[in-house]
């Protein structure tokens, strides 16, 4: 019997990473001898490195009704996050196998404990449900082909990743896991594999590595790049047509608490999956094309979040986490901005995604973050905090001419170069961390000349 996130079908395809590789047959095994050792867990903190044997505990979790928190080494404050989502227990190692046992549970029952990325603040514990997750699955419309390899090379404790995972052991699909981010080992193993999840960030260093190394692009199975995380911009999308013109990108936003909300696929804008609305700050509708809060209305949305060990349930209907987009007259949305990354300026209000996109339409830039340094006149200065080769790092001046288009007020006023930009697990650009760098004056940054 296969675990209910995993549909009704037999599992045959394997999941293998470095060092550890399970059948199909296997992985069910493994997955029964958890659901046995968590059997009256309601939920269950997965503290282990192996992301193949991490996978078997939460599938383990799932046929048990239990509800998984994938613990992530990354966090800054573990024992808050512990203290929040109260496991009943904490699991490592590699689950024994054992004989199936019933499954528990129903679509309403608590599968997933995801936390927020981090990026821009301290992680919170959210619920997803069974049907949750399942009914993104449906949302996505992916159907694999029966012989896809499925690369999964980011950490599963990052709900980018981990639905990555289940949505191609759903449709029992080969996956590889990655326990850690290498640009080169997924160029490797993307000689077979045939999809990838990625986010813009990870994207654009695989490519750099097929522009050095043009064997391994020749050696690419690629035909799908599932994108999430962040808004990929024309100019990586570009990049990816011209050095694999044979493969597609599907390019998905969403959040944490709403899980998958817009996707383009062969389309230039996003387009829904779930009802959305764009506000103003007083809460009313906006006409189209013009920029607001977006709202969004969705079966696909958390249950709340969890405080302490109790849930704080979430308001039915209408929520919004901030971000800011535009609903266009064709349907489909734009998304201006995440929350927590406008920058106050003189008056002005600067979203960093714009001034951004600009900056990485240099060759020499591999990624960027624009943030605020605190001013006293102006409030914040616009800062680029920019991830360069410091061989071949660009100039101001260069870089001033590529946001020459943009509003003064949006325009960069100080300019820092590092060689590796602050991370999260996921692979996200740390903004919270830069942010707090450059209030206290203590990034580890150079100015830019």
């Amino acid at each position: 019997m296969a675990p209910p996130i995993l549909g009704t079908g037999p599992l045959t395809a394997g999941v293998s990473s470095p060092g550890t590789a399970l059948t199909g047959a296997e992985v069910l095994r493994r997955a029964h001898g958890a659901a046995r050792r968590l059997d009256g867990v309601a939920r269950v903190a997965v503290d282990e490195p192996d992301p193949v044997h991490r996978l078997c505990w939460l599938l383990g979790a799932d046929l048990a009704g239990s509800a998984t928190l994938i613990v992530d080494p990354e966090w800054s404050r573990p024992e808050s996050v512990l203290a929040d989502a109260k496991p009943g227990a904490i699991v490592s190692g590699a689950p024994p196998e054992a004989a199936p046992v019933a499954a528990r549970g129903d679509e309403r029952t608590h599968f997933y404990l995801p936390t927020t990325s981090g990026s821009s603040g301290a992680p919170k514990v959210l619920v997803r449900t069974r049907g949750s997750w399942l009914a993104s699955f449906t949302a996505l419309d992916v159907v694999l082909r029966r012989d896809d390899v499925v690369l999964v090379p980011g950490p599963l404790s990052s709900s980018l990743f981990l639905f990555g995972a289940l949505h191609a052991l759903h449709q029992d699909r080969e996956v590889r896991l990655l326990p850690k981010w290498s640009a080169t080992a997924v160029a490797e193993q993307c000689r077979d594999a045939t999809v990838v999840h990625l986010v813009p960030a990870m994207l654009a260093a695989l490519l750099s590595v097929w522009e050095r190394r043009p064997q391994l692009l020749a050696a690419c199975a690629l035909r799908l790049v599932v994108c999430g995380g962040a808004g990929v911009d024309g100019v990586l999308e570009e990049r990816l047509r011209l050095l694999l013109p044979g493969c597609e990108l599907l390019e998905y936003y969403g959040s944490a608490e709403h899980s998958l909300i817009a996707a383009r696929r062969g389309a230039p804008r996003l387009r829904p999956l779930v009802d959305v609305d764009v506000r103003d700050a007083m809460g009313d509708s906006l006409p189209a094309e013009l920029g607001g809060v977006l709202w969004v209305r969705s079966e696909l949305t958390f249950d709340g979040h969890l405080r302490r060990g109790a849930l704080d349930a979430a308001e039915p209907g209408w929520s919004s986490v901030g971000d800011h987009a535009v609903r266009h007259d064709d349907g489909t949305v734009s998304v201006l901005g995440r929350t927590g990354s406008t920058i106050s300026t003189g008056g002005a209000l600067v979203v960093a995604e714009e001034v951004e996109s600009a900056l990485r339409g240099s060759a020499d830039v591999r990624d960027v973050v624009v943030a605020g340094t605190p001013h006293r006149r102006l409030g914040a200065l616009v800062t680029a905090v920019l991830e360069v080769d410091p061989r071949t790092a660009p100039t101001r001046a260069e870089l001033r001419a590529r946001t020459r288009h943009l509003e003064p007020a949006k325009r960069p006023r100080r300019w820092l170069a590092v060689s590796a930009l602050p991370r999260t697990g996921s692979g996200k650009p740390a903004r919270a961390g830069i942010a707090e760098g450059l209030r206290e004056g203590t990034l580890d940054a150079e100015e830019l000349r």
